[in-house]
């Protein structure tokens, strides 16, 4: 088996933390707002829709949908030659928030389809837990 290099290391702030600690436990959460209930990822310091700081974590289903994903063949980063080809996706929690994820677990990324159902599956990546999603039906 052929090694792979490692991911660049994420952002870990003390505004992301909270993400990164809840998927290193195996769930994912998202941030909301205290004042008008909007919910989103990745982390910010205030709420994007009303600019509340008063923002709180609360913790995903771990479903989702797939929005919008493309299939990367040249890498554009060295750490990711060795894991040509992969999925690159938009995902949308059940609870509204979306983020870019990688879709794994897939056969032929050909047979993705817009709004096919999404399952939260944590990886370790170089000792790294990186969220990613499969797809709920296979593919």
């Amino acid at each position: 088996m052929t090694a792979v290099a490692p991911l660049p290391p994420a952002p870990v702030d003390e505004l992301s933390r909270p993400f990164w600690e809840a998927v290193e436990k195996g769930h994912l959460v998202f941030q909301c707002c205290r004042a008008c209930a909007n919910a989103w990822l990745p982390a910010r310091s205030e709420c994007p829709a009303c600019l509340s700081a008063d923002t709180d974590w609360r913790p995903a289903s771990g479903n989702a949908r797939l929005v919008s994903w493309v299939v990367y063949h040249r890498a554009f980063n060295a750490s990711f030659a060795d894991r040509l080809p992969y999925t690159v996706a938009i995902a949308e929690l059940e609870e509204g928030p979306r983020m870019i994820t990688n879709i794994v677990g897939v056969d032929d990324p050909e047979h993705l389809s817009v709004d096919q159902p999404l399952t939260l599956k944590i990886e370790r990546d170089g000792g790294v837990a990186v969220p990613r999603f499969v797809p709920r039906n296979g593919v």
